[in-house]
Order: structure tokens, then C-alpha cells, then sequence
């Protein structure tokens, strides 16, 4: 957490109070009035951003809260309005104590940081490991544990995995075993992405192993 950055749209009255807390002292604090600039830097690095509800415009709010990073709305009143469904982003009403609006930056980071970690690029797909499932556009594929443990293998590496690779490190079975373990999921797996994503060309195979 200490690389974490808490990115403050507009209040620079809340700004300098928090800089001056020892409490905020192993994060970086930075004050934004650019909105677009604030987005831009969020993306590339770890932040959350803390917006004040009564300080923006409804446009300016709307263009935030698509983002998909952690965001913490405050309000001067209880907002009876129904709450954005966003996973990433938390709501605190003022007047608050510090030490509440710290657990809620750390408990929202976590989470971000959490969800971030259990998605894998994989060519033109996500793998979702927490959910176990594959994604590609709109649509998404369940998968089981030892598919989702085969495909994060290919994630991994820039050449073709071989079978006895395969079979140590998923089955824990020796180059020796007498098995077709390996050939039988790969033709269930390949008919299952055939039949959600119409790919007939998932998993490829050269001499050298298996490949995607």
C-alpha cells in the first residue's frame, strides 16, 4: 500500500488536511482540478481517486463512475438516490471520522487489486480465475479448475507446451504415464470453445507441443 496514491478531484481543503495527517503519511497525495488528466493517471497507476459529490458536475460524475477503478464518493447527506452498481467504487457521508475513511481506501484497494489479479489476457480472450470462466466480446464460457490451470499455462508462455509438460504440471503425472489425459481434454476443451465462440482454431499443435 505505500506506492498507493489517493487522487483528490477539486476539494483542496480536504487535500491539505489529510497531506498534513501522519495517518496518510505513507501514501502520495495529489490534487487534481483537470478531470481528464486525473483519469488518464489513474489508469496507468495504483490510485484511488476521492471525488466530492457536491463538487462535480452530474456530467463529470457520470464520466467517472464507468471507469473501472477504485473510486470513494462523498456526500454532505445521505444520498437517497439509487447507488451506482459498481464493485469499485464506495460511498462515506460527512461529517466522518479519518480513520473510517482509511479502512474503506485499503478495503476498496484490496478488492480492485484482487479482481485485477484474476483476470488473464489470453490472445483475443480473458480468463476470469475467479470466477473460472473464459470471456471473449459479450460472451463467457465455465470452465473447471484443471482447464483454467491448462489455459493460464499457455498465458504463460510464448512457446508450444509439450504433453509430458502438460501432464506434470496440471495432472502431476509422469512424461512416463501411460495416459491421454492430455489429448482427451484438449478435444472437450476445443469443442467447447467451438461451440460458445465458433473458434475452430483454439488450440494448435506443431511438432514442438501445444500452442494458442
Amino acid at each position: 500500500m505505500n506506492d498507493l496514491t489517493l487522487s483528490i478531484f477539486k476539494n483542496t481543503t480536504f487535500s491539505e488536511i489529510i497531506s498534513e495527517l501522519s495517518l496518510f503519511a505513507k501514501y502520495k497525495i495529489r490534487f487534481y482540478e483537470d478531470l481528464n488528466l486525473c483519469i488518464k493517471d489513474i489508469l496507468q497507476k495504483k490510485q484511488v481517486l476521492i471525488i466530492f459529490k457536491t463538487e462535480i458536475s452530474k456530467i463529470d460524475y457520470e464520466k467517472v463512475i464507468k471507469n473501472k477503478f477504485p473510486i470513494i464518493v462523498i456526500n454532505k447527506f445521505k444520498d437517497n438516490k439509487k447507488k451506482i452498481k459498481n464493485e469499485f467504487i464506495e460511498y462515506l457521508n460527512y461529517p466522518f471520522k479519518i480513520v473510517d475513511f482509511e479502512k474503506k481506501v485499503i478495503s476498496l484497494f484490496a478488492k480492485y487489486e484482487f479482481n485485477i489479479s484474476s483476470f488473464i489476457n489470453l490472445k483475443d480472450y480473458v480468463i476470469d480465475k475467479n470466477e473460472r470462466k473464459i470471456k471473449k466480446n459479450n460472451l463467457e464460457l465455465q470452465l473447471t479448475e484443471k482447464e483454467i490451470d491448462f489455459l493460464i499455462l499457455f498465458s504463460q508462455s510464448k512457446e508450444p507446451l509439450t504433453r509430458n509438460f502438460l501432464l506434470r504440471s496440471v495432472w502431476q503425472y509422469s512424461s512416463s504415464s501411460d495416459t491421454h489425459t492430455v489429448e482427451t481434454h484438449i478435444h472437450r476443451l476445443r469443442k467447447k470453445i467451438l461451440e460458445k465462440f465458433e473458434d475452430n482454431n483454439f488450440i494448435k499443435n506443431n511438432n514442438k507441443g501445444y500452442y494458442i
